[in-house]
C-alpha cells in the first residue's frame, strides 16, 4: 500500500504534538503531504522537526502553545488555528499523561481530576471546538492506551480509565458523526519507547521486564504508531469507523 503523497492538500491538527508518539505521527503525515500544525505544552518542538515538517510539506510547522484541559485555551487556540488554516482535514487528539503513579487508595480526588481532564477532558474539549474545522470526509483518531484494555501497571489506574473512556468516546462519535462522512477511530498503543511518559515514569527494569512479555521481541517507537494513524488518515480507510487498532507488537489481543 503506497501513501506517498496521499495526503497532500490536507491539513492536520495533532495535539502534544512537539514530542514523542505525537511528533511521529505528525512527521509521518507531513512525509505523506499533509500541512501540519501542533498543539504542545510542557514539550515545545525542536527547530530539526519544524524543518523537516516545512520540508516535506512547503509549509511551516503551526505550532501552537496549549494546555488544553482548560475549556477557554482550546476555544482560543482553536479560532487562532481556523483563521490561519482555515480547515482542518485530520485531527489526532493526542495530549495525555500519568501525572503520577498512585494506588487509588492514596489518591486524592484532585489528582484524579487531573489525570481525567489531560486525557478525557482534553480530548472532548478539542474535538468538540474543532469539528466546525473538519471538512466532510475528515478524520478523527483519537490516541488511547493499552493500559486502557488490561488496567495498566501499577498505580495507573486513574489513567487506564481515562484511556478505556476514550474507546466508547471513539465510538459514540463515529456514529455521530458518521451522516457527515468523518471517521473516528483510535489507536491503543502498548509499549511505545523514547516519549516522555517511559522516560519518567518507568524504570529500566520494568522496560527490560515489558519487553520480554512481548511475542515480537521488542518494545514499539513512536514511528510503530504513525504508520498506524497515515492509514487511517488516508482514502485507505474510508470505510473504517469506531474502530480500536491495538499497536503492542502481541503483547495483547482485544
Amino acid at each position: 500500500m503506497v501513501f506517498e503523497q496521499s495526503l497532500r492538500g490536507k491539513t492536520a491538527l495533532v495535539t502534544g504534538g512537539g514530542t514523542g508518539i505525537g511528533q511521529g505521527i505528525a512527521l509521518a503525515l507531513a512525509k505523506s503531504g499533509a500541512r501540519i500544525a501542533i498543539t504542545y505544552n510542557n514539550h515545545k518542538p525542536d527547530q530539526d522537526f519544524a524543518d523537516d515538517v516545512e520540508r516535506h510539506t512547503g509549509h511551516p510547522l503551526t505550532s501552537l502553545q496549549l494546555d488544553a484541559t482548560i475549556e477557554t485555551e482550546v476555544q482560543r487556540t482553536v479560532e487562532a488555528l481556523g483563521r490561519d488554516v482555515g480547515r482542518l482535514d485530520i485531527l489526532v487528539n493526542n495530549v495525555g499523561g500519568l501525572i503520577q503513579r498512585s494506588a487509588i487508595a492514596d489518591m486524592d480526588f484532585n489528582l484524579w481530576k487531573q489525570v481525567l481532564a489531560v486525557n478525557l477532558d482534553s480530548t472532548f474539549l478539542m474535538t468538540h471546538f474543532a469539528l466546525p474545522l473538519i471538512n466532510g470526509g475528515g478524520r478523527i483518531i483519537n490516541i488511547a492506551s493499552l493500559a486502557g484494555r488490561n488496567g495498566g501497571h501499577a498505580g495507573a489506574t486513574a489513567y487506564a480509565t481515562s484511556k478505556a473512556a476514550i474507546f466508547g468516546f471513539t465510538r459514540g462519535l463515529s456514529k455521530e458523526l458518521a451522516p457527515s462522512g468523518i471517521t473516528v477511530n483510535a489507536l491503543a498503543p502498548g509499549f511505545i519507547e523514547a516519549t516522555p511518559f517511559h522516560d519518567t515514569f518507568t524504570t529500566a527494569e520494568s522496560k527490560a521486564a515489558t519487553v520480554e512479555t512481548i511475542p515480537l521481541g521488542r518494545a514499539g517507537v513512536p514511528e510503530d504508531v504513525a504508520g498506524a494513524a497515515l492509514w487511517l488518515a488516508s482514502e485507505h480507510a474510508r470505510f473504517v469507523t469506531g474502530t480500536v487498532v491495538d499497536i503492542n507488537g502481541g503483547q495483547y489481543f482485544a
